[in-house]
């Protein structure tokens, strides 16, 4: 009797153990899939949008990771995503009002990226290899990113936002902030058309080197349309640029403008307070300065589309199963 009662209390604890190990592994696998519209419920676990679908999310709570599969698009509004975003090659990304508390990561060939009135931990995106897309991010309205900006590619834009640590770029096709405060340093490295930094605040060293298309500091240049200078904190270096117009103007640098084998030669406006002097070869700009161009890029028109294209996918498929 006693064998038989010890048989039954092992079988017992084996299927017990059993089912808790199988309890388990199914909770440490919970994916939600999201294809169609969702709105204001919580989703208890991690987040998937499958390759090739559109979901749109508003109101939404996700507790745990979000991944954008290939060439699929997540749009939120007011939304809250605990963890990350990773964005896979040609999928899109575009938040409004929405909180991401862990980083956002677009990877090589990741179509973009656009963060309107949103908050997120750090931004990546990842050089593109051998993919032949440029991807692009957009910040805007008022975005704050907790943390670093760095990117390997693409089209860079930040405007009217907030940026608590440093700004990165090695190989993206321009970097751009409007109206922008960077707590951290600025690096641009071989942008494929230049940059723009206008109206915006870098307390840290600001360093632009070996781009192409040139680097705009300020009114008056050929980039792009600006209203006023800029603040530097500390020492701002421009050098190796080619290809177009390098200008600085009505900008306050609170170190020294340090100026090195630029083609052609930086133009210094006299309205510039540079309190650590002037270094390096550089010239007065000329009386006419020629017309900024209208737009920088194509990203603007890509999103644009690719977000109308998402929209009418979700319409398509009503209501996703969350």
């Amino acid at each position: 009797m006693a064998r038989r009662t010890a048989s039954a209390l092992a079988t017992i604890s084996v299927v017990a153990a059993s089912m808790m190990f199988t309890a388990h592994s199914a909770s440490a696998g919970l994916v939600t899939h999201c294809v169609g519209s969702g709105g204001a419920v919580t989703v208890p676990n991690d987040l998937l949008v499958p390759a090739g679908e559109s979901c749109s999310l508003e109101g939404t709570t996700v507790t745990g990771n979000v991944l954008v599969s290939a060439g699929a698009n997540l749009v939120i509004s007011d939304g809250t995503v605990n963890g990350e975003v990773r964005v896979a090659a040609d999928g899109y990304l575009d938040t409004t009002g929405t909180r991401v508390d862990g980083q956002v990561v677009l990877a090589p060939g990741g179509f973009g990226a656009s963060l309107k009135s949103s908050s997120t931990g750090r931004v990546v995106l990842e050089p593109r290899g051998s993919a032949q897309a440029e991807g692009f991010l957009f910040v805007e309205d008022a975005s704050a990113i907790d943390g670093d900006l760095t990117a390997g590619t693409g089209e860079i834009s930040v405007t009217d936002s907030e940026i608590t640590g440093s700004v990165s770029t090695s190989g993206a096709y321009f970097t751009d902030l409007h109206g922008t405060f960077v707590d951290g340093s600025l690096s641009v490295l071989n942008n494929a058309t230049g940059s723009v930094v206008c109206g915006s605040t870098v307390q840290g060293r600001a360093t632009f080197a070996g781009s192409r298309g040139g680097v705009q500091l300020g009114p008056n240049g050929t980039l792009d349309t600006c209203a006023s200078g800029g603040y530097f904190a500390r020492d701002v270096s421009i050098s190796n640029t080619s290809g177009g117009r390098t200008t600085v103007d009505d900008n306050i640098i609170n170190g020294r403008l340090q100026l090195s084998a630029n083609t052609p030669a930086a133009e210094v406006a006299d309205n510039n307070r540079i309190r650590g002097g002037v270094s390096g070869e550089h010239s007065t700009p000329g009386v006419a300065a020629a017309t900024a161009a209208d737009t920088r890029g194509t990203a603007g028109q890509r999103a644009r589309a690719r977000a109308s294209a998402a929209e009418a996918a979700v319409a398509a498929k009503g209501a996703a199963r969350l």
